[in-house]
C-alpha cells in the first residue's frame, strides 16, 4: 500500500556532464528509459509522485506526472531539487531518488521511512555499508525554510547540510548493486553485464551443498559462467600446516597471495572479527566474466533465494518471513500452501530449468 505520509520525487534535473550532456532520464536500459525505471520503483510506495527536471520538459510531462523545475535556474544541483520537492509536496515527508540508479530495491522508500521513524529523525539517508548515498533520502517538510536559507547562503553540498540536522543512516548494505548509477556509457554497459545473484536458503541438514554439487556442473554444461560464495560459521583454512603459503601467513603476513599457472588465491586475516558483508565479497569477483553468482548462506541478505525445505526435519518454512524467496525446493511438493513455484528437491533437471529461466530473465 502507498504510504500516504510520503510524496516521492525523482531527481532528473542535472546537466549530465559526464554523459556528454545527454539527458540521462531518457537513456534506455532493458527496454525502457531510466526515468521509467525510477517512476516504477517509487510510485507504488508514495501518495504522489513528482519529477524534478530542468529540460526535456515536454517529454517528462508525457509520462503523466507533475514536472517541477528547480526553484532557482542554473542547474544548481540536487540540493536545489530537494528544496523544490519540499516546496510543492503536501505530505509531511518527501522521498528523493535519482533517475540514474535503476537497481534500487523495491522497498527503498519503506525502509527510509521506517528508519526515520525509529530514530525520531527529520532525515533518513541510505548507506551502502561503505558510504552514505545522499540523493536517496527522506526529508521532513519542516526542513524547507532551513534548506531555502542554506541555499540562499550558497550551500550546495547535501551531506554538509544533512550534518546540521538529526539524520538517520539506513542500512542498505544487503542490496548488492542498488546504488550503481549511470554516469557514463561504460556504467550502462556494466549494469547490463552484471551477473544475477541467487541464494540458497535452508536449515542445516537440508542438503544445500549436496544440491549445489549436482546443480553446478549442470549449469556449466548449459554454458552458464558462475561463481559461488559460501558463508562459513567457523574458522577455516584453504591451506594446511606445512605448506609454504600457510607457514608464511602464520608467521605474520596479513595478506597472502599464492598463484600458479592454473589458479590463484588470496587469504586475508581480519584484524577484528566481524561478519562478512555480501556486497563486499561480490565486489571481489571478476563480474565481467560471470552470468550467475550462487550464494550459500547469508540468509538475511535481501537477494533472490530458493528455499530448500524438508518437512521431516521439523523446521519451519523460511519464506513467510523472507519476501526474497522466489521458489521452494522440497521433497514433499503436495504439502505447501503458497503461490511460489514449488520444485521437487530431488529433481535437479526441474531446478536447473528454473535457474536457467531466472538467469535469462531481465
Amino acid at each position: 500500500m502507498p504510504n500516504q505520509e510520503v510524496t516521492g520525487v525523482v531527481l532528473a534535473g542535472g546537466m549530465s556532464r559526464r554523459m556528454g550532456g545527454t539527458d540521462k532520464g531518457w537513456i534506455e536500459l532493458e527496454g525502457k528509459p531510466l526515468i521509467r525505471h525510477a517512476i516504477d520503483l517509487i510510485s507504488s510506495q508514495v501518495a504522489e509522485c513528482f519529477i524534478n527536471a530542468n529540460r526535456s520538459l515536454e517529454a517528462y510531462q508525457s509520462l503523466g506526472l507533475p514536472v517541477l523545475m528547480d526553484l532557482e535556474p542554473g542547474f544548481q544541483g540536487p540540493l536545489m531539487g530537494m528544496a523544490t520537492g519540499l516546496e510543492h509536496a503536501k505530505t509531511p515527508w518527501v522521498a528523493f531518488i535519482p533517475c540514474d540508479s535503476p537497481r534500487l530495491p523495491v522497498d527503498t522508500i519503506d525502509r527510509l521511512y521506517a528508519g526515520a521513524i525509529a530514530a525520531d529523525a527529520q532525515i533518513a539517508v541510505a548507506h551502502d555499508g561503505k558510504r552514505m548515498q545522499p540523493v536517496v533520502a527522506l526529508l521532513h517538510r519542516e526542513l524547507l525554510d532551513d534548506l531555502k536559507q542554506s541555499l540562499a547562503d550558497g550551500e550546495r553540498k547535501i551531506d554538509r547540510w544533512f550534518a546540521r540536522h538529526t539524520f538517520a543512516e539506513v542500512d542498505f548494505s544487503d542490496c548488492i548493486d542498488a546504488f550503481a548509477n549511470v554516469n557514463r556509457k561504460d556504467d550502462l554497459d556494466a549494469l547490463v553485464a552484471m551477473p544475477r545473484l541467487l541464494g540458497f536458503s535452508a536449515w542445516s541438514g537440508t542438503g544445500k551443498t549436496t544440491l549445489l554439487k549436482k546443480l553446478i556442473p549442470a549449469l556449466r554444461h548449459e554454458g552458464v559462467r558462475l561463481a559461488v560464495i559460501k558463508h562459513a560459521h567457523h574458522q577455516f583454512d584453504v591451506d594446511h600446516p606445512g605448506k609454504d603459503s600457510y607457514e608464511l601467513r602464520k608467521s605474520g603476513a596479513q595478506q597472502m597471495l599464492i598463484a600458479s599457472a592454473n589458479r590463484w588465491a588470496l587469504m586475508v586475516d581480519k584484524e577484528t572479527p566481524e561478519e562478512p558483508v555480501l556486497a563486499d565479497l561480490v565486489g571481489k569477483l571478476d563480474l565481467a566474466k560471470l552470468d550467475l553468482v550462487l550464494v550459500e548462506g547469508f540468509k538475511r541478505e535481501a537477494i533472490p533465494k530458493i528455499e530448500l525445505h524438508r518437512p521431516s526435519l521439523g523446521k519451519p518454512l523460511i519464506f513467510p518471513d523472507d519476501p526474497n524467496v522466489i521458489a521452494i525446493a522440497t521433497d514433499q511438493t503436495d504439502t505447501l500452501d503458497t503461490q511460489l513455484p514449488i520444485l521437487p528437491l530431488g529433481d535437479v533437471d526441474s531446478i536447473l530449468a528454473f535457474v536457467l529461466n531466472y538467469v535469462s530473465a531481465r
